[in-house]
């Protein structure tokens, strides 16, 4: 009998590329600005509000101008960033109805894409998830929001990946730039124990290979992020910027 195919470690499928030197260094300069940045955005290490400057960005990466400009630019088309005419960069502040709507997004979008993904999720990739989510369970137990959402974030795009859905592929990950830093100081103010670990629920249906399961896995653990911020914009009135 054929082995799998051994798949990618996970830290090969979503690396932390929030330091220059963990990119890979024969990559064009503006690439591996892109990276970095969008590494950083994804792990919620940036503040929804927060500024970015070309120069600072250029100067912290050992960069010039235009490969900081050329990164800047591909992540304000994926709404990962926004700039005004005059080109000032900021973190988007989205308010409780744009993230609602992203939340809702997500809700539609990650159960096709885990369903799709199914049949491909193969007894290596299953394995590799388990150790995504057993150090998931580490920063839950420490209250380390940001390697939570990163490890995170890892355990869904290992899945999601095996869907060879591009498109709907594209349309989550651009959810994610839009929502990580938000959720990041939801997990910061409101703490990580409260959060219900629904990956189990996921790696027992992807064992018994039961669409259905996988599916109410996926949807109930987007579900609780969405909770999660009904609770946070109360207790914050509302107001993003006190998150």
């Amino acid at each position: 009998m054929a082995q799998p195919t051994p798949q990618p470690m996970p830290d090969q499928i979503m690396p932390d590329q929030t330091a220059p030197d963990q990119t890979t260094p024969d990559l064009p300069a503006h690439e591996r600005v892109y990276r970095v940045l969008r590494g950083r955005i994804l792990a919620g290490a940036m503040a929804p509000g927060e500024s970015v400057t070309l120069r600072g960005l250029a100067q912290s990466l050992g960069v010039s101008m235009t490969p900081a400009r050329e990164a800047v630019r591909r992540l304000v088309a994926e709404r990962a960033l926004e700039m005004t005419a005059t080109g000032r960069v900021w973190v988007p502040v989205p308010d409780a109805a744009r993230l609602a709507e992203l939340f809702r997004a997500r809700e539609l979008l990650e159960p096709e894409l885990a369903v799709r993904a199914l049949p491909r999720a193969d007894r290596c990739v299953v394995a590799e998830m388990r150790a995504i989510d057993e150090s998931i369970d580490r920063y839950l137990a420490e209250g380390d929001a940001e390697g939570y959402v990163r490890a995170n974030n890892a355990f869904h795009t290992l899945l999601y990946r095996r869907a060879e859905a591009p498109a709907l592929m594209a349309l989550v990950e651009s959810v994610w730039l839009q929502t990580s830093p938000f959720m990041r100081r939801i997990y910061g103010r409101l703490g990580t124990a409260r959060l219900t670990d629904y990956h189990e629920a996921a790696l027992a249906a992807l064992g018994a290979a039961d669409a259905a399961a996988l599916a109410e896995a996926i949807r109930a653990d987007v579900a609780q992020g969405a909770e999660l911020l009904r609770l946070a914009a109360l207790d914050a009135a509302l107001d993003p910027m006190d998150l």
